[in-house]
């Protein structure tokens, strides 16, 4: 049975889960239901996300979210491009919440009254069978044809506590989406426009294994990867934009969200298809010597495999040595500082700058005052610790540091990295 949601009408009876979206302006409130809460998107993401779509020409007609969840990414997507909305949800109660929170997001916008708000539903359903709710749609509203499919998202639940996330721990799962909803997409010059919305863990063959279901269904259609990030040293979505929704010539998409609200993200394109491999640089055993500098890079940044493409705009004719290349510390070593003159570039580096002393110890609480008397010996006043450390060490390394600098009148930032595959610490200081 499908049970049909109007934003307009829906109210909050039954919601007990809700909370101010802190990425929001205003402070917009949302509600969940079923735990729904860790696994909504944030607002800030999926504006930026949506944003992304106004650079395409997709056709007309609805967005459909056959997942919604809470419905908030259906709603930036509606908000941004101005389209009426089919969000489909298999629990009742966050159905309920995705209508909740699509009128919320109506009312922050002064959209109440838009046309397409009047049009938009969220179904109570499986969101695998196009068919029933094409159908239920055109009967709600005296349709003499079904409803034109603009853009199909899809976010399917994952186990919160996997590790590997694999393509059988979806649901729906991808096949099943692909043959409920093909015929009713509506086919651009591309071909229909999807967004997958998938696990940030899947691994390079598990990304060729999304790629082969859908070539099973649209043989060749373009496709383009986007990892978006918030920083934290790690990928925080990962997608696939396919048809009318990839951008031609572009493979692999990076987009980094700032700490501001009002900051547009930053967006760096280009790559190589998956199929010719997965775009990682090569790492290399050759230890910085005094002078040389060191930089951590946004471990998103690598992952997405266009870490070297963006070095090239901010260096000039440089070699860099890749010390560390997986990991939440990608570490490359060159000769000459990086052109970090834009803020958004300065935001996919934790930490660069120029090797002054090696110190060859096992980073201890016992070790400290060693490193102290070195620190000492080259002015610096300020020193954080990037070496992987257990996170039940790290803390108290810090904090020893802190302490005995905060005494001492040293006048340098600097930082503590190490050098791969060894016990060699690396002091270097901040530029």
């Amino acid at each position: 049975m499908v049970e049909i949601f109007n934003p307009a009408t829906t109210g909050t009876e039954g919601l007990t889960e809700f909370a101010p979206d802190t990425t929001a302006a205003r402070k917009l409130v949302f509600y969940h239901a079923s735990e729904g809460k860790p696994l909504a998107t944030p607002w800030q993401v999926a504006l930026a996300r949506s944003k992304l779509l106004t650079e395409l020409n997709l056709p007309e007609g609805y967005i459909l979210d056959c997942d919604c969840g809470s419905g908030i990414q259906l709603g930036a997507h509606m908000a941004i491009l101005q389209r009426p909305g089919i969000g489909v949800e298999l629990d009742p109660l966050r159905a309920q919440a995705s209508a909740v929170n699509l009128q919320s997001i109506a009312t922050h916008r002064n959209e109440t009254d838009a046309e397409r708000m009047l049009q938009t539903r969220i179904f109570a359903s499986d969101g695998r069978d196009g068919a029933v709710i094409c159908a239920a749609l055109a009967d709600h509203f005296s349709l003499d044809t079904f409803p034109k499919i603009a853009l199909l998202h899809l976010d399917p639940a994952r186990p919160r506590n996997s590790r590997t996330h694999g393509l059988d721990e979806m649901a729906p799962r991808l096949d099943e989406v692909f043959k409920g909803w093909a015929p009713y997409l509506s086919e651009g010059l591309n071909g229909p426009a999807m967004l997958l919305d998938l696990s940030p863990r899947l691994t390079h063959e598990q990304r060729l294994e999304v790629e082969s279901l859908v070539d099973a269904v649209w043989k060749g259609i373009p496709r383009t990867w986007v990892w978006t990030s918030r920083g934290r040293g790690r990928v925080d979505r990962l997608a696939l934009w396919l048809g009318d929704a990839a951008t031609k010539g572009i493979a692999r998409r990076f987009v980094r969200i700032p700490p501001s609200i009002a900051e547009d993200a930053h967006v760096i394109s280009g790559g190589r298809q998956l199929g010719a491999g997965d775009g990682l640089p090569k790492s290399t055993r050759q230890p910085p010597r005094r002078g040389e500098r060191v930089s951590i890079l946004d471990a998103a940044l690598v992952e997405s495999g266009l870490a070297e493409a963006w070095l090239a705009t901010v260096s000039k004719s440089e070699t860099f040595t890749w010390g560390v290349v997986e990991g939440r510390r990608p570490q490359i070593h060159h000769a000459h500082p990086l052109r970090l003159d834009h803020p958004m570039d300065r935001m996919l580096v934790q930490a660069t700058g120029r090797v002054v002393a090696l110190a060859r110890m096992e980073l201890r609480i016992e070790t400290v005052d060693q490193l102290i008397e070195l620190f000492l010996e080259h002015d610096i006043g300020k020193m954080t610790v990037r070496v992987p450390l257990s996170p039940a060490i790290q803390p108290k390394v810090q904090g020893a540091i802190d302490r005995q600098l905060s005494r001492r009148h040293g006048r340098r930032n600097a930082f503590l990295a190490q050098q791969p595959g060894d016990d060699m610490l690396l002091i270097c200081i901040l530029e």
